[in-house]
């Protein structure tokens, strides 16, 4: 297994570069305003007061504080981990076992890692390969928030 710090890395990877049970730490973590949870459920039309509304997180929410959307914290998510991983890619297969474990809160900073969990040749594309890695994000308590296997396609070889 080998750790892969994102400060020194590059942009993605090519297939030979993934091996099962590689981490990827992925840096920077985000801090989640409440001005940009707003602005995507609104943007999503994901507008529940659970997200945008303060008196009723006070009044009505265990812990009286709104909790940012999830699919937000997937996308976040997702996107933190395509420097380290997918950059390359030359397409996204998909997504699964996408689960929510515990609230994300605005003010809060989100951090991911992501394991490489398979890599295997394409059976329909020679010149490429499937890599399935797990994501998982966690505040900054170190509280897991988010996790999910998502699977891309790339390069057997780099690319000139």
């Amino acid at each position: 297994m080998t750790v892969h710090d994102a400060r020194t890395d590059r942009f993605g990877r090519s297939f030979g570069e993934f091996a099962v049970g590689d981490v990827f730490r992925h840096w920077p973590g985000r801090t989640i305003t409440a001005a940009e949870d707003h602005l995507f459920c609104m943007l999503t039309m994901a507008a529940s007061p659970l997200h945008i509304d303060a008196h009723y997180a006070a009044t009505e929410m265990e812990g009286g504080r709104n909790i940012v959307v999830g699919t937000f914290v997937y996308a976040a998510l997702l996107g933190m981990s395509v420097a380290d991983t997918s950059g390359k890619a030359i397409a996204a297969l998909g997504t699964e076992n996408l689960r929510h474990l515990a609230p994300l809160y605005h003010g809060d900073t989100l951090y991911a890692e992501s394991t490489v969990v398979a890599a295997r040749e394409s059976k329909s594309r020679p010149d490429a390969g499937v890599v399935t890695i797990e994501t998982r994000g966690h505040n900054q308590d170190g509280k897991i928030v988010c996790e999910f296997r998502r699977s891309f396609l790339v390069p057997i070889r780099p690319q000139p």
